[in-house]
């Protein structure tokens, strides 16, 4: 069994800041991708930002330069650093990561239950 833990959502106001972490648990062998997507009221889920093992990371246009997507390996675990926020970044926030639980097992992806960010303006 695998889960993923977000924590650090809340209410900001337009200009501010906030960190999300996960933080996977359970039974692992080794995390590739870890990501963060989300989905505003009546849109579709769209990702932000993720980041392989060796660090290299991608980012949705929209958070370019705003946003700094981070992990510990040893924590199994992925921060989203939000910076700068606007009121279009308002949205459900959820965590995922591609992982092996076993050496030649599947690969599988893994979702959060998602953190809501609310940016006022």
């Amino acid at each position: 069994q695998v889960q993923l833990v977000e924590s650090g959502g809340g209410l900001v106001q337009a200009g501010g800041s906030l960190r999300l972490s996960c933080a996977a648990s359970g039974s692992i062998f080794s995390i590739n991708t870890m990501g963060w997507y989300r989905q505003a009221p009546g849109k579709q889920r769209e990702l932000v930002a993720s980041i392989v093992p060796g660090g290299n990371s991608n980012y949705a246009d929209a958070v370019k330069g705003r946003f700094t997507i981070s992990r510990d390996g040893a924590k199994n675990t992925v921060y989203l650093q939000m910076n700068s926020l606007k009121a279009e970044d308002t949205a459900v926030y959820y965590c995922t990561a591609r992982l092996r639980q076993r050496v030649l097992g599947a690969v599988n992806d893994y979702w959060g239950q998602g953190t809501q960010v609310t940016v006022s303006s």
